[in-house]
């Protein structure tokens, strides 16, 4: 049923708890996994300061390294095999770009929960995926403590 699973990442927590959930999946359907970290360009677009971009990309990948290290080991630790990958441009479309690109059976990411105001001003990345992707997406909610 599935074979091949998206795991977006940006580091958070939920994310992390997303990939476990993707990592079960693939482990009952020896599955692949693609751990993805997409580099948000959307928030610097128009930055007249060449320097001052390549500032922010550098943290920014250094983070998403970080990231995809974290996912890569959870996946290896649990003999499931991995793919890990950056990319560079605005999240809920590189997603979907992604998974169509790859054939994907399923992705499997996080979201935070964002509500009121919040959501309304910056949008729902899990939301533009499920809105637009080819394939089933599963949501993982930030666990409560």
């Amino acid at each position: 049923m599935y074979k091949k699973i998206v795991v977006p990442t940006d580091g958070s927590d939920v994310s992390i708890e997303a990939a476990k959930h993707a990592i079960v999946i693939a482990q009952k359907f020896d599955a692949v996994i693609y751990a993805i970290y997409v580099v948000d360009v959307s928030p610097f677009v128009g930055i007249p300061a060449e320097g001052t971009w390549e500032l922010i990309s550098e943290v920014l990948r250094e983070e998403g390294e970080e990231a995809l290290k974290k996912i890569k080991k959870l996946a290896e630790d649990n003999d499931v095999e991995v793919h890990a990958e950056m990319i560079e441009g605005v999240p809920a479309k590189e997603i979907v770009e992604y998974a169509e690109k790859k054939e994907a059976d399923l992705i499997v990411m996080g979201t935070t929960g964002k509500t009121g105001l919040e959501r309304i001003l910056l949008g729902s990345v899990a939301e533009r995926v499920i809105k637009n992707a080819h394939c089933p997406v599963l949501v993982v909610k930030k666990p409560k403590k």
